[in-house]
């Protein structure tokens, strides 16, 4: 199973803590161009995870075939798929990274953007991107944490 995630802070406490977890991720697949050519990052977030937990790393455009290279080798692994915007999630998915439902977890408030919960606030480049998610199909789940229920049916 893949599960699909917005989150700007990527790897962190709350995503090993409760998201690993919930999801039954034994694999993280974390989907930015910055992180992807970074291999001083990379290795401080591999210091952050469980050591029975894979780490990858994939360019946005990339991250269709990097998915599914992983589930081939991986077998029958849950798969955790971060992402730090909306916008990196819609290219990922226009460049062919398939998936039904989308958490979008955390969106931190900045001028000229609207709290719409308490743990995502979005402006007009993220509204176009969870239009252009609903309008395929795909589920938005607002949701910090999984234990709580989702909180935004709106934007």
């Amino acid at each position: 199973m893949i599960w699909v995630r917005i989150d700007n802070r990527l790897v962190h406490g709350q995503v090993i803590e409760t998201w690993l977890p919930y999801t039954k991720a034994r694999a993280i697949m974390v989907v930015n161009d910055d992180l992807a050519d970074d291999p001083l990052r990379q290795e401080i977030m591999y210091l952050a995870i469980p050591h029975d937990v894979e780490l990858l790393f994939s360019r946005v455009a990339g991250a269709g075939e990097a998915l599914l290279r992983a589930e081939e080798s991986l077998k029958n692994t849950h798969i955790l798929v971060l992402f730090a915007t909306c916008s990196d999630a819609r290219n990922a998915y226009t460049h062919g990274l398939s998936f039904s439902q989308l958490n979008v977890g955390n969106l931190h408030y900045s001028p000229g953007k609207k709290q719409i919960c308490d743990h995502v606030a979005v402006g007009s480049d993220d509204i176009s991107c969870l239009d252009f998610f609903s309008r395929r199909g795909v589920t938005l789940d607002f949701r910090c944490v999984p234990n709580k229920p989702v909180q935004v049916t709106t934007w």
